[in-house]
């Protein structure tokens, strides 16, 4: 019997309902093919990077069921890049080093045939360097965020706007109740989408994003004329990398290996300039956070993870390297990784969606 082709599976950065659906399709579709076997990485390239590494046989009895659970089996990090590996050195100071050589190695020495990789812009980028290396590799996008180009959605999105809509639901009642105006920040980093679909969905008067910088004025505007028009209280959608007209984003300074900055807050700092501005009333803030990556993943994303699974795994056998499952148009198919990351999926400030929004009388504070 010829040796069997082991097939490495890692999942990287923040985690998202859908992963252990993409899992789960991978293990299934390999069953289905003679000669392969399916393996998982703990902490995503942390677990191979590891001595000894840390590894997973992901086998049917691994995978069963778990598509509707969520989080990720072999779990998940959104440090140690690789590309920028902290290392500490004799001087006890920091710094970041290029560990892609080592790592491509490392891979082909335990014997793998091939990597599928589960992850956003950042995992992705790690995916086309480890390919440029000379690593068989297949990327699967994942992203609550929804900012990967090249396809109509990433899985974890949707589940994302159905837990950011069922709590801005919640929000209006509230305000209603208390003639307040309420504010919820949600996540995006650099694109609005979740922003958008939200404000959409629930109804929203105001929605920040950050491809539409605000004016503090004018989003003070549109709630007192919600409040002259009767209704006594607003709700406002902001997203976390929103900003106001020649500012800047609210955020701390990230770690070594990850993000250069860590978005989060825009909600508190929105509200105190609402307050300087001179808008009277009485004004409170929600953070969704890390609610909106948690939970089981909604119908939609379990269908789309799941034949992302599939589909990357048809990739292997296709030695398609180099390559990421995408969903266009109503169809599967897949793009070069170069083609990904050449330019992120922002909103589009003149597209449909948000002239649709307008249309429904939300403002993006740039009036």
């Amino acid at each position: 019997m010829d040796k069997l082709k082991k097939i490495l599976v890692c999942t990287g950065g923040g985690d998202c309902p859908g992963l252990n659906a993409v899992i789960r399709g991978i293990v299934k579709r390999a069953s289905a093919a003679e000669g392969y076997e399916v393996w998982g990485s703990y902490e995503a390239f942390k677990g191979i990077m590891d001595d000894p590494p840390r590894l997973v046989k992901l086998d049917a009895a691994a995978v069963a069921g778990i598509h509707v659970r969520g989080g990720t089996i072999i779990k998940t990090t959104n440090k140690g890049n690789p590309m920028a590996f902290p290392v500490v050195d004799d001087s006890g100071q920091t710094r970041v080093e290029n560990r892609v050589p080592w790592l491509v190695q490392r891979i082909k020495d335990l014997g793998f045939h091939a990597l599928i990789n589960i992850g956003g812009d950042g995992s992705q980028a790690i995916s086309q360097a480890l390919h440029e290396a000379g690593l068989p590799v297949i990327g699967v996008p994942k992203t609550i965020d929804n900012d990967l180009s090249s396809t109509d959605f990433t899985f974890g999105f949707q589940t994302a706007v159905q837990t950011a809509s069922d709590s801005f639901d919640r929000l209006v009642t509230t305000a209603s109740s208390h003639h307040r105006v309420m504010i919820m920040e949600v996540m995006g980093r650099d694109a609005g989408w979740i922003a958008l679909y939200t404000a959409i969905s629930g109804g929203a008067e105001v929605c920040l994003i950050p491809e539409i910088p605000y004016r503090v004025e004018s989003v003070i505007a549109r709630i007192q004329e919600r409040y002259r028009e009767g209704r006594g209280f607003a709700n406002v959608v902001v997203a976390e990398g929103a900003h106001p007209q020649g500012g800047s984003v609210t955020a701390t300074e990230g770690e070594l290996g990850r993000h250069s900055v860590r978005l989060g807050g825009v909600a508190y700092t929105l509200a105190d300039s609402l307050r300087r501005g001179g808008l009277e009333a009485d004004i409170r803030e929600t953070v969704l956070g890390h609610t909106q990556r948690g939970g089981s993943p909604i119908a939609f994303d379990r269908v789309l993870a799941s034949v992302f699974g599939v589909r990357a795994f048809e990739l292997v056998l296709a030695q398609k390297w180099g390559e990421m499952v995408v969903y266009k148009n109503n169809a599967f198919d897949s793009v070069a990784l170069t083609e990904v990351l050449s330019s992120p999926n922002n909103v589009n400030p003149s597209g449909t969606l948000v002239e649709a929004a307008r249309g429904l009388g939300i403002s993006f504070g740039d009036e």
